[in-house]
């Protein structure tokens, strides 16, 4: 937003003629004269007096250069005239003298200059020259390296003395937003509530409506909770903002979800806003913060009461403590409201976490037989937790019950149930599991089939392992180390080292480093098999990369050269 040269229009229209007939007082002229002689006369106060003396009596910008081309303006003088032309009567004179000012030879505004005449103009409603000078000073700031409370400490500084007024600490921080300086714009704010002066609802609509368009989602949250802890309430705006932040953190469906869960109805926009606020706190950990928060919701109406009593018993499930959820849940059920699916499955998943399985099943079966449906996280929490006690059968069975309901297990859950049920020799139930969920749009990773491939090559199954190799890179599954881990130990048992020591160099090629373990695992696999020859070149390559063999193989090593070379010595 440029200057625009419309201030000082009138004195430019005045006459040069009608300027000299002006009556001057005789100790105007003297301090004229001063001036000229390029000297700062002691008694300040009267240079500022001319100064504005003559600006009152309407000169243009050319005959102020010629009046005072030889003084020496300091920021000192030129603050003094600001403030004597600090009413708003005199605003477009305090505007007109800072730019004539500025083009001055040899001088540069200082930041209390800029904050001066910015205050000096809101307070007489110029606000859009008003946001051109503080944009200026801004960006100034910014390239100049210096920190942004610069500004600020300046315009409180001056902040009485202009006689100014609390919306200018709004301006400053809209300012700060627009120009995208939001992460300041925020420190601004907490600064200036240190310092007595609460930011406007407007002020914190424009901040976190231009968050929202930038990649720092996670600011908006922070902004919105200091809102509520400031006793700032949010409005229609502030919540269609808020909602929009949802929609492009991708999470919107997800606090709608866990809404129906709780309240069993659609809730209003803000609802869902202030939720969503809420368990994002908990699932920080921070769970006092939470609460507080919560309570200073419930107090302006801005959460219904059974989502309070679900998310309270969320923060004390997110503790780890399951009696500490006793309370909370007691205290709801004796205010009328029913426990819902939410709850359950926190009752569940503490059960499951404390290996209490059968209370966990008994409780799936209770909230079933009361007509309330269990969903994707209910399960989760049941087929981990019954393949955690190697309960597997009742994993097993969880599981296709969650296929039949529609859903699918998460990564970590299927994982374990697949763990286990190839560490207890069945790895065809978890391969043809896999390959049930896979055919339902299940995504598995590097740890599905590391397990996997580690199952059937603990049963010598070579051919197995081969295939689930080819289906990772069908997959485009680029394998890591742990999948190559199992691919060389698994190969190894199966006793193909040729192959594996092939994808010891397949590795490689992929810029992937075999590690010690691979090549001892191939390097043992040599020694059993009574081939010294290559055990011995896989260890010097092995040093040629250097890595550092572990003392048991350099052992093994040894010991077998050293039969080997008596049996040639007997021979």
């Amino acid at each position: 937003m440029g200057f625009q040269l419309r201030i000082g229009q009138n004195f430019v229209s005045t006459s040069i003629c009608a300027i000299c007939n002006i009556r001057i007082q005789p100790s105007l002229w003297r301090m004229t004269r001063l001036i000229h002689r390029g000297r700062e006369d002691p008694k300040s106060g009267e240079v500022v007096g001319t100064i504005c003396y003559l600006l009152r009596r309407g000169l243009n910008w050319d005959t102020l250069s010629r009046k005072f081309d030889s003084i020496e303006l300091s920021c000192s003088i030129v603050e003094k005239v600001l403030l004597e032309l600090k009413e708003p009567t005199d605003a477009k004179r305090a505007l007109n003298f800072f730019h004539w000012s500025a083009r001055r030879q040899n001088f540069k505004h200082g930041i209390h200059a800029y904050c001066i005449t910015v205050q000096i103009l809101v307070r007489a409603q110029m606000l859009i020259d008003a946001q051109t000078l503080l944009e200026s000073i801004v960006r100034r700031s910014a390239e100049d390296g210096l920190l942004g409370f610069q500004v600020v400490e300046s315009l409180l500084a001056t902040y009485q003395s202009t006689h100014s007024g609390p919306f200018l600490f709004d301006f400053l921080i809209q300012t700060y937003s627009k120009l995208r300086l939001y992460e300041m714009a925020f420190d601004v704010c907490r600064y200036l509530e240190e310092k007595g002066f609460s930011a406007s609802l407007i002020s914190f609509n424009t901040l976190i409506h231009v968050v929202q368009k930038s990649d720092k989602c996670h600011l908006v949250w922070d902004i919105y909770e200091y809102m509520i802890q400031k006793r700032t309430y949010p409005n229609e705006t502030t919540i269609k903002i808020l909602i929009s932040v949802l929609c492009k953190e991708g999470k919107l469906q997800k606090f709608i979800e866990i809404l129906d869960r709780i309240h069993g109805r659609r809730c209003s926009p803000g609802v869902i806003v202030n939720t969503s606020l809420v368990y994002r706190i908990f699932e920080a950990g921070r769970i006092e913060e939470g609460i507080l928060l919560l309570k200073r919701m419930l107090q302006k109406n801005m959460i219904l009461d059974d989502i309070a009593y679900s998310l309270i018993i969320y923060a004390k499930w997110k503790m780890g403590n399951l009696e500490s959820m006793q309370e909370p849940f007691e205290e709801m059920l004796k205010r009328g409201f029913r426990v819902n699916p939410f709850l359950y499955t926190l009752l569940i998943g503490a059960h499951c976490k404390e290996g209490r399985i059968d209370k966990a099943a008994e409780l799936m079966q209770e909230m079933e037989t009361i007509g309330l449906k269990p969903y994707n996280e209910t399960f989760d929490f049941l087929i981990q937790g019954c393949s955690k006690a190697g309960k597997m059968e009742e994993s097993l069975r969880f599981c296709q019950d969650m296929i039949m309901g529609g859903f699918l297990p998460n990564l970590v859950a299927f994982n374990e149930m697949v763990e286990k049920l190839c560490q207890t020799g069945d790895v065809n139930q978890a391969n043809a599991i896999l390959t049930v969920v896979l055919d339902k749009g299940f995504l598995p990773d590097e740890v599905t089939y590391s397990h996997l491939i580690d199952g059937f090559g603990k049963q010598g199954e070579f051919q197995e392992v081969l295939k689930l190799y080819y289906e990772m890179e069908y997959r485009a599954m680029s394998p890591g180390l742990n999948a190559y881990t199992s691919l060389i130990r698994s190969l190894c048992q199966c006793g193909k080292l040729t192959e594996a020591e092939k994808y010891l160099a397949v590795m490689e090629g992929r810029s992937l480093v075999p590690t010690v373990y691979m090549f001892e695992t191939v390097i043992s696999g040599y020694c059993e098999k009574g081939d010294v020859k290559k055990a011995l070149h896989l260890y010097n390559e092995m040093l040629r990369k250097d890595l550092k063999p572990n003392n048991h193989i350099s052992r093994v090593l040894s010991a077998k050269l050293v039969r080997e070379k008596s049996k040639q010595e007997a021979g």
